[in-house]
């Protein structure tokens, strides 16, 4: 075992991130991880800390291992946010953190999450920080692509690009992590298209399946405008409800401990002078739960990619893999429309599916954003 082992299909990376730990002379400052979603950037981010605070370079098993693996040791710092973005005032604290000399370990390593995330004001809070850190300060920030930072970031940093792992190797990760059948184990890491936190949800979880197959459904339900409409409801309803379901336990925890530290006790009326902090964490937990939503509708739209994706397959006779080509009842959606359409007007779908995803990106309302994506995916003529 060690801290590489679940760095799934990265060896180009991890060999790059061992000769950095192993020989100073290949060490530097400050790391980019990049690579798409799924592609395990935090994950190889927290291998990387742990390998840098380990004497062995990352066996996995000593206390600095375990403890950096786990998000608990003293100089790993790891930001993240589960709102659409990265507030100033989380990262102003990380210029102190950053010039503190590490107290257990051998460097004290800050890992930026989602750095794409952070606004240019934000970002360049962090410059100065980034450049000259003191010797023993490693930055290492993860983003989808080098584009989505600032180009003052990309020229002080080392990039390490991630790549989509095989999907042969999540699925054997989700059997050996999880003890799932390696049917559906493999079955996941298609649909999750190697996006190994989607593919471990997908095999241990029957209803993710289900509402996964429900959003492929919905492309042979949509034959008009009205069908479409529907749909568009449909989907943004879905993601509403996921969205509340899993922010919903955690939000109500907060405003409790929140209100027990602000002395009020349940069922008193919150003092005046008080209420601005309960509405702070009331505007926090409505941008968590907008993120979480528009979460929710890019994954159903890239699920929707994908099966279209299938289609055009099967219409060119392309001799590769299906993404949804294990599921009788995804197989079968598949194969309809791909006898019910043209290459031509797969790829006209693909496109709206991809210019949804753009408008979501720009703040456009969801509902609007995906009733027009819907009704460029019914059938033409």
């Amino acid at each position: 075992m060690s801290v590489w082992s679940e760095v799934v299909g990265q060896s180009a990376a991890v060999e790059t991130l061992q000769r950095a730990v192993a020989d100073p002379r290949s060490m530097t400052h400050a790391w980019l991880f990049t690579g798409p979603p799924g592609s395990g950037r935090s994950v190889a981010a927290r291998a990387f800390a742990a390998a840098l605070q380990c004497a062995d370079g990352g066996c996995g098993t000593c206390h600095q291992c375990t403890t950096t693996l786990a998000g608990t040791h003293p100089d790993l710092t790891v930001v993240a946010t589960d709102q659409v973005i990265i507030r100033i005032d989380e990262v102003r604290g990380l210029v102190g953190t950053a010039a503190r000399t590490p107290s257990l370990g051998r460097y004290r390593v800050i890992v930026v999450e989602d750095a794409d995330r952070m606004l240019e004001r934000t970002t360049n809070v962090l410059l100065k920080a980034i450049e000259e850190p003191p010797p023993h300060t490693v930055w290492v920030l993860c983003a989808p692509s080098p584009q989505d930072v600032l180009p003052t970031i990309r020229s002080r940093a080392r990039a390490v690009a991630l790549r989509v792992p095989p999907a042969q190797a999540v699925a054997d990760l989700v059997v050996r992590r999880d003890g799932v059948d390696p049917h559906v184990a493999l079955s996941a890491a298609r649909a999750a298209q190697s996006h190994v936190g989607m593919a471990r949800r997908l095999a241990r979880d029957p209803e993710a399946r289900r509402r996964r197959s429900a959003v492929l459904a919905v492309a042979r339900r949509i034959r008009g405008v009205g069908d479409a409409v529907l749909a568009a409801g449909e989907l943004v309803e879905v993601a509403k409800a996921e969205a509340a379901a899993a922010t919903a336990e955690r939000d109500a925890a907060e405003r409790a401990e929140l209100l027990r530290a602000l002395g009020v006790a349940d069922g008193e009326t919150v003092p005046p002078k008080l209420r601005s902090q309960v509405k702070q964490l009331e505007d926090d937990q409505k941008r968590r739960a907008t993120r979480r939503q528009r979460d929710v509708l890019d994954r159903a739209m890239l699920d929707l990619v994908s099966l279209y994706r299938d289609v055009l397959v099967l219409q060119l006779g392309a001799e590769v893999d299906l993404v949804n080509g294990l599921e009788p009842a995804d197989l079968a959606v598949v194969r309809a429309l791909a006898a019910d359409s043209t290459p031509e007007q797969t790829v006209r779908r693909m496109d709206a599916i991809g210019v949804a995803r753009e408008r979501l990106e720009g703040n456009v309302a969801p509902l609007l954003a995906l009733e027009a994506m819907a009704i460029a995916l019914r059938p033409q003529g």
